[in-house]
């Protein structure tokens, strides 16, 4: 049975996807010329996209990756803005984070990520709640959001601690500091490290591997991995409901026009307490 590639253009047509060899389905994030960042829709569709894949039978494997030489930069500079101005479009973009990272999760077919470049934020949430990871020695990894004037939501408060440990955790999100592919190999962050050139091959000798495999034992497998995330849910949903108040907040203002300028931010908001 074919994957109806055309059906998933129609319903996600944010993402480009293919069906290069039966059974798995290759999803690329676009827009090169913004290093593949996530406007509104592009974010809409990597939150839902996970729930038709779930219970497409033809489906057994998804490899995930950005179209040219990045991954993704994370929300694009328009949405950001419109979620700081905006009161509906900031409650539905909350409601689309919190559902990227639980249908991602829930997603019964495994799922391998290909990191080349740049992987941040909302695209990083994709490539490290991805069942494998492969990476890029010289792939640029970024949380982003404290830089920005928020707290770490999206992905990184219910898996960095898990995969990395939580001194690492603490180091990296709370100064922001980037981690290169290599480095987030050795942390744990990532699953497999190799040269930029074979990261695309290596995930899909991963994939061929896994669509060979028995999909009951390895559905089964993935589930009760990540019962491991699911018991890390509470904490999830909290630093996501503080990560979205902190776009009520001047500092998430000043954070976003220091980006856009390309300069150190001069954060003046008061903290709580």
């Amino acid at each position: 049975m074919a994957i109806q590639v055309a059906e998933y253009r129609q319903s996600f047509g944010s993402l480009a996807f293919e069906e290069p060899e039966a059974g798995i389905l290759e999803i690329v994030i676009g827009n090169e010329a913004r290093l593949n960042a996530a406007d509104a829709a592009t974010h809409r569709d990597l939150a839902q996209v996970w729930r038709t894949i779930d219970t497409d039978g033809a489906v057994r494997v998804v490899l995930v990756r950005g179209a040219g030489a990045n991954f993704s930069s994370g929300g694009d500079f328009g949405l950001i803005e419109r979620m700081i101005e905006d009161e509906a479009t900031l409650i539905r973009v909350w409601k689309e984070a919190s559902d990227l990272v639980y249908n991602l999760i829930n997603c019964s077919k495994p799922v391998v990520s290909a990191i080349r470049g740049t992987a941040v934020g909302a695209g990083l949430a994709v490539a490290l709640l991805a069942d494998v990871s492969v990476a890029a020695k010289d792939a640029r990894l970024l949380d982003g959001h404290t830089r920005l004037g928020v707290a770490a939501g999206d992905h990184a408060i219910i898996i960095w601690p898990l995969l990395c440990g939580l001194a690492k955790a603490r180091y990296h999100l709370l100064t922001n500091k980037p981690l290169s592919g290599a480095e987030a190999e050795r942390i744990g962050l990532v699953g497999v490290c190799v040269e930029d050139a074979a990261v695309l091959e290596t995930a899909w000798e991963v994939c061929r591997n896994l669509a060979k495999g028995s999909a009951s034992a390895i559905r089964f497998t993935k589930h009760a991995l990540n019962n491991w995330l699911r018991m890390a849910g509470p904490s999830f949903d909290a630093s996501l409901a503080f990560e979205f108040l902190g776009f009520r907040l001047s500092d998430a203002r000043e954070g976003l026009a220091a980006v856009r300028a390309k300069r150190a931010a001069d954060f003046k908001g008061p903290g709580p307490g």
